[in-house]
């Protein structure tokens, strides 16, 4: 005990810098984790609070989980959300390196900041405006596209209501609003390479591209790997704003747009099931923990200094 004490003095000034971080953690997400037991129960609300509406409910173990699985949609909607979270965690990994790259080979450096500004600031954007954003290119009636197609004689395109063209637009909106903000990152450690190393090469007689392909790309590669895992671990969360409000909560569009956040929501709106809704979400952070074990299990044995832990 002494020399537990004897440690939080030593490092009092570390701790107080974490405080902040550790407080808001522990109320916004650890505290919320006993909420998870309605996951088990037939959540009912009554006037004596949260809390005690929650010790009285009635224990249904795993039918909750039962009644989320054993719906028509139960399918399609885990399709729908590991489709287009692989679709933009691999091409979000290839786009935002390579903006990377091609910000730090700009000469001008108040350019580069110019463009990096600007790339950077749809990240900070809310998905209504974006939704709305979007309607003013894809409206029927005044949308900017389909004047463009009206100019060329062609039939204006109902885009809500035809769910062949979402999935393309929606991974496209998503690598819009946050390319920019992943890019910084993989800048930050293309900066923080030893430059002599790209000396090195040019008195070699390497290019550029033999310069990006045998250096920046494999001293990359450790931030790429961590960041991909970190992905990994939400690839059962949906962006809610992504699939709610930039189709505009069209129903013609669910069969591409409904994925297990936007289901969960709507079913709580309807009929008010915490217990299913809760369920749903102690599945979507369980199987991303157990993807993360396995991912990381796996760098680990490729190469265990790029793994997490």
């Amino acid at each position: 005990m002494t020399t537990f004490l004897k440690n939080l003095i030593k490092n009092r000034v570390m701790l107080f810098m974490v405080l902040p971080g550790a407080i808001w953690f522990f109320f916004f997400s650890y505290l919320p984790l006993v909420g998870t037991v309605a996951a088990f129960k037939e959540y009912r609300v009554s006037r004596e609070g949260f809390w005690a509406s929650l010790m009285k409910s009635e224990w249904v173990g795993w039918d909750n989980f039962k009644f989320l699985f054993s719906t028509n949609d139960a399918w399609l909607i885990t399709r729908n959300t590991l489709f287009y979270n692989i679709a933009i965690i691999f091409l979000g990994l290839v786009f935002a390196v390579g903006l990377a790259i091609l910000l730090s080979e700009l000469i001008n450096k108040r350019l580069a900041k110019l463009y990096q500004t600007g790339m950077f600031l749809p990240y900070f954007l809310s998905w209504v405006i974006v939704g709305y954003f979007v309607f003013s290119f894809l409206s029927m009636d005044r949308g900017m596209l389909n004047q463009i197609i009206g100019w060329f004689g062609m039939e204006p395109i109902q885009w809500y209501s035809e769910a062949k063209y979402w999935p393309y637009i929606l991974v496209f909106v998503a690598l819009w609003k946050t390319i920019g903000y992943n890019s910084i990152v993989y800048l930050a450690s293309i900066l923080g390479i030893d430059r002599s190393l790209y000396e090195a090469a040019m008195i070699d007689g390497a290019n550029k591209w033999q310069q990006i392909r045998n250096i920046t790309i494999p001293l990359l590669s450790p931030i790429i790997t961590i960041m991909t895992l970190l992905a990994v671990g939400r690839i059962f969360y949906a962006d809610f704003g992504l699939f709610y409000q930039v189709p505009r909560d069209s129903g013609t569009l669910f069969s591409v747009t409904n994925v297990i956040d936007t289901y969960v929501y709507r079913g709580l709106k309807t009929s008010g099931e915490i217990g299913m809704s809760t369920a749903a979400g102690l599945y979507q952070s369980v199987v991303g923990f157990v993807l993360v074990i396995i991912s990381n299990y796996v760098v680990r044995k490729i190469d265990k200094d790029s793994s997490l832990f």
